[in-house]
């Protein structure tokens, strides 16, 4: 990780895992290209968002002090961003899901520091820092929708994921960055598009961060509020589309009333959406919120939860009723003819906590291997374990430096030299340490002595699985850094050229008076040397018109219609920057 970013007391307190994403904005590496494609985006947005916009977008452009005339520096964002609480960060294009959102439970906005190529102005499929910084910034000045995100953060974190879910969100990182790969080959972003379009369509089931994924998309990308008939944008997908933002306005876009349902509903990320889902008021968007985290396996556990764990083969977490929280990759678990978890076992580096805290002598150096145990209740005796009393243990024969013999039942049987035992802070075990022991099931071995101490955790049945670990410091990374990066190339000799005559523009723009030959100086050589770029020359005209040369205006004028009828597709970005002048 390069850690020369510019931090504050937000930030500082992220953990590990989470500040290896963190890379420098490098603000010097923006052209004036980049500055002039944020300043085209962001003055169509502010003349167009006004009037379709929920209010807070437009109050807060200004409440976060994000310039429209030039790309906004992160730390003069966090200057501003501090004053309602959040905080930002540059990363390097899609980051794990999990990561992302953990990020949003800390109050730190994840913000890609690329800019999208101009031949991508009106959309990209890549996070960069206009949808970022423009459209997710602003609406988080609202407190409502703050807290939203913040909630929505927290508990996008904990939702398990599916090794298909990993395969999709590699293909469209990689889909993204060829997109804005300058001179990425036709071939393989259409063979990375064929890639996602297969996953996309691929038959399995929804996993939990599939459908949380839906309802982020549904609400903080590409969300509306108010009402069918008359909705307002909130959505920072459609807030930083200047081609989105006006055609989800359209009858062409269907306008559903927010609900759960939207949870299974998937989305073409590649595409316009077709149908926008419309929130009374964001104070909805977390009743719905809660709504669905009362689905997950975080608050209802048991063996669907596990199976989840299990299928993810990521590190995740499952709490036992007495607080117990193991935290590894699970693979296996047993259950009783009413589905009920009675074995469970984890590969590798596992962790045993407490309240999010690990159990001192349970961290991932003690149990590199993994870790296995029972749960439920014993065979014959109707107290559990965690229920019995110093009176009771003594009764059933529970003596530290004891052998003891026991079943379950479920029929597995644990028999050892009862050590030692950990409880909670309610004085009531939660793990018994046994050497010499030996676990059976039937006819197969679980534990045999020669694997060393066994520590059995005490409980009945699981409350909760999640995706993560109970104590994040108990591993030494949670998550790992994509194997993609986005695409630097080195700038070419009319590149260069192109981007110094931008940045003249820029100079000019920001004189009291310009003369009419600086200007005509710049129209020739671009004519001469650039002729398929639009973007310089409505600069020019806007420069041209303020300083009230209209010979200059109309030959410009001309010679964009000109680029006009050599580039029909991008006629009509001419005509709104024109408008934009008028």
């Amino acid at each position: 990780m390069n850690a020369t970013f510019e931090s504050n007391p937000l930030i500082d307190r992220l953990p590990p895992h989470l500040k290896q994403f963190i890379k420098p904005q490098n603000y010097e590496g923006y052209s004036p290209i980049n500055h002039a494609v944020w300043r085209y985006v962001m003055r169509k947005n502010i003349s167009y968002l006004k009037g379709v916009a929920h209010e807070s977008y437009v109050h807060g452009i200004a409440k976060t002090g994000i310039s429209i005339d030039r790309i906004p520096s992160m730390y003069g964002m966090n200057r501003i961003l501090k004053e309602i609480g959040w905080a930002a960060v540059a990363v390097d294009g899609f980051i794990p899901p999990n990561a992302f959102m953990e990020f949003q439970a800390y109050k730190i906005l994840v913000i890609a520091s690329d800019i999208r190529q101009i031949e991508n102005i009106e959309y990209t499929s890549a996070p960069d820092i206009i949808h970022e910084s423009a459209g997710h910034a602003p609406i988080i000045a609202n407190p409502d929708y703050a807290e939203y995100l913040r909630r929505f953060g927290e508990i996008g974190a904990k939702a398990i994921l599916s090794s298909h879910d990993n395969d999709i969100y590699e293909a469209v990182r990689k889909l993204s960055i060829l997109k804005e790969a300058p001179n990425a080959e036709k071939a393989a972003i259409e063979l990375a598009e064929k890639e996602v379009n297969q996953l996309q369509n691929k038959k399995v089931p929804l996993s939990e961060m599939a459908k949380i994924r839906n309802l982020h998309w549904w609400t903080v990308e590409y969300g509306l509020i108010g009402t069918p008939e008359n909705p307002k944008i909130y959505g920072a997908g459609l807030l930083s589309s200047i081609g989105e933002s006006t055609w989800c306005m359209t009858n062409e876009v269907e306008k559903i009333p927010y609900s759960i349902e939207a949870s299974t509903k998937e989305f073409d990320i590649t595409q316009p959406q077709p149908q926008l889902y419309v929130t009374p008021d964001f104070s909805y968007l977390m009743q719905v919120l809660e709504e669905f985290s009362n689905t997950m396996a975080l608050r209802k556990g048991g063996f669907r939860g596990l199976q989840k764990l299990i299928d993810s083969k990521k590190i995740g977490t499952i709490e036992l009723n007495t607080g117990l929280q193991i935290s590894g990759v699970f693979t296996q678990m047993i259950t009783n003819e009413d589905n009920e978890v009675v074995f469970f076992k984890t590969v590798g580096e596992t962790a045993l906590a407490n309240r999010e805290k690990e159990l001192i002598g349970h961290g991932i150096e003690v149990h590199s291997d993994g870790f296995s145990s029972p749960i439920g209740k014993l065979k014959g005796i109707n107290l559990a374990i965690e229920d019995m009393g110093p009176r009771d243990l003594k009764a059933y024969n529970f003596y530290d430096g004891k052998r003891i013999s026991f079943e379950y039942e479920s029929g597995i049987t644990v028999e050892g030299l009862n050590i030692t035992g950990i409880r909670n802070i309610n004085g009531k075990l939660i793990l018994i340490q046994f050497e010499d022991c030996t676990v059976t099931y039937k006819e197969e071995v679980l534990f045999k002595p020669e694997f060393g101490t066994f520590d059995l955790a005490i409980g009945s049945n699981i409350v909760s699985a999640y995706a993560g670990a109970a104590d994040f410091r108990s591993f030494n990374n949670l998550y790992h850094l994509p194997t993609t990066t986005t695409v630097k190339i080195d700038k070419d000799e009319q590149t260069i050229a192109l981007e110094h005559l931008y940045e003249k523009v820029n100079e000019l723009r920001n004189e009291a008076k310009v003369a009419e030959g600086a200007i005509l100086t710049i129209l020739e050589e671009l004519k001469e040397s650039h002729p398929t770029d639009w973007l310089l020359a409505v600069e020019l005209y806007e420069v041209a018109k303020s300083n009230q040369h209209l010979t200059l205006v109309a030959q410009i004028t001309d010679y964009l219609e000109t680029v006009k009828q050599g580039r029909p597709k991008v006629a009509h970005l001419i005509d709104d920057g024109l408008s934009l002048v008028s």
